[in-house]
């Protein structure tokens, strides 16, 4: 059996015989986001309402493909419904084998709002011949020049609408902003669900850091104290040094306003705006505890929407063990806690620093200890791998040779070293607490 049907002035014909003459296709659907509910109804409505279109047409939905909370407007967010619905269409057939003879969307936006996707999409579609493309409004020939220039009509009205829409939210920010409205979004550390009444034991928390970072005390310790308390982030994440800090140098701990990384000021009297939430501290305290940073690590340079004034590549290894080192300390189940060593300030002159595990913190070892050892497992113990010359060698120990070059050479022989616990008050250096795990 045959089906014909007239789309763009074309005729395309589709055999049908193992879909009862109806033409196979693949239906797809997207939500930018699921933020209320979070139970995929949207894409599951749209699925739905593909079903119905591809019955008015004369088609069949072979496979459901989806990709819910997924932005398509934005570069780098990854679709793995739209990657796994190109790669079948590229194949020609779904996984099952069912073949692929076109696609079907309830708007062109759901499957793309960017010049890269079109091109994609319209490349998997058109790889094999006689396919459609299917919408409430009807069939579309993707090999006419009328259907691409439809498409690309499409195109350029979503990528209207999406700056609209950015320009129409930023400005509804901004105005909420003025006015002194609590920040959307999660509940910020130290506030109740209202985003005004402070929280009873997080404001306290909050209150206590601050004033331990005017005392001198890292941000990293606080951060140990909050973890050892049990303390966790309002989306249940473990505190770090990063995390206090933001917490601590948001201008809302004392009541003021910001918006995309910069206070907010009255244009009559040149003063900050002031919330409506209940502060944690005084704009005194504030500005004293931001003035222990550098301005990179602030709040207002690494809140949403602000630019990074901070290097944005990642700091480069000061000690050569720096990533090879893993945690050999046991578990009561008997498992190797497995956490990378790093590298911190020793408090001797023989180890002026050391490797230590943040996750069980049950192991620590001298720093120059493990790179000394590193140095013979790779001269003297590499059984069974590629020697090390001669020249290379005596270019390690005369001095010649940079940190970034050994850790090189390191990393050619061992994919990382076990580092098993020491013994309690006993202070001679044992090599053999580190174990390599060769290539």
């Amino acid at each position: 059996m045959v089906l014909i049907v007239e789309s763009g002035g074309a005729v395309i014909q589709h055999g049908g015989s193992e879909t009862g003459g109806l033409i196979p296709v693949a239906s797809y659907a997207r939500t930018s986001e699921d933020s209320r509910q979070r139970d995929g109804h949207g894409v599951r409505y749209q699925l739905r309402i593909n079903e119905r279109t591809a019955r008015d047409h004369g088609c069949v939905v072979v496979m459901a493909y989806s990709d819910n909370a997924r932005s398509a407007s934005k570069a780098g967010v990854v679709r793995p419904g739209f990657d796994r619905l190109m790669a079948d269409l590229v194949r020609g057939r779904t996984d099952g084998g069912q073949p692929i003879k076109g696609v079907v969307c309830v708007a062109d936006d759901r499957l793309y709002r960017r010049a890269e996707d079109l091109a994609r999409f319209f490349a998997a579609l058109t790889s094999s011949p006689g396919r459609i493309y299917v919408d409430p409004q009807g069939v579309r020939d993707p090999y006419s020049q009328e259907g691409l220039m439809q498409a690309v009509r499409s195109l350029d009205a979503a990528a209207t609408e999406t700056r609209v829409r950015s320009r129409r939210l930023s400005h509804w920010h901004w105005a909420r902003a003025v006015e002194g409205v609590p920040h959307s979004g999660p509940r910020p550390f130290g506030w109740l669900e209202d985003r005004i009444t402070l929280h009873p034991e997080e404001s306290k928390l909050v209150e206590q850091a601050i004033s331990d970072r005017l005392s001198g005390k890292a941000v990293r310790a606080i951060a140990r104290d909050w973890c050892e308390l049990g303390v966790t982030g309002t989306r249940g994440g473990r505190p770090n040094g990063q995390t206090v800090t933001q917490i601590i140098t948001a201008p809302r701990v004392c009541g003021y306003r910001a918006n995309r990384g910069e206070l907010l000021f009255v244009p009559e009297t040149g003063e900050p705006v002031v919330g409506q939430w209940q502060p944690i501290s005084t704009p005194e305290l504030w500005h004293a505890v931001c003035a222990t940073f550098s301005p990179g690590s602030l709040f207002l340079h690494r809140g949403s929407g602000a630019p990074r004034l901070t290097d944005s590549r990642r700091p480069v290894p000061r000690h050569l063990g720096t990533g090879f080192l893993r945690c050999g300390a046991r578990s009561p189940d008997g498992t190797a806690c497995g956490g990378a060593l790093c590298a911190q300030k020793g408090r001797s002159q023989r180890s002026p620093y050391v490797y230590s595990c943040r996750n069980c913190r049950r192991c620590s070892i001298s720093g120059p200890l493990v790179d000394t050892a590193l140095e013979r497992l790779i001269f003297d113990q590499a059984h069974g791998c590629t020697r090390v010359p001669d020249t290379t060698r005596q270019r390690w120990q005369v001095g010649e040779m940079g940190l970034d070059e050994k850790r090189k050479i390191v990393g050619s022989f061992v994919t990382h070293c076990l580092v098993r616990p020491g013994v309690k008050a006993d202070h001679t250096w044992d090599f053999s607490r580190v174990e390599p795990i060769w290539r």
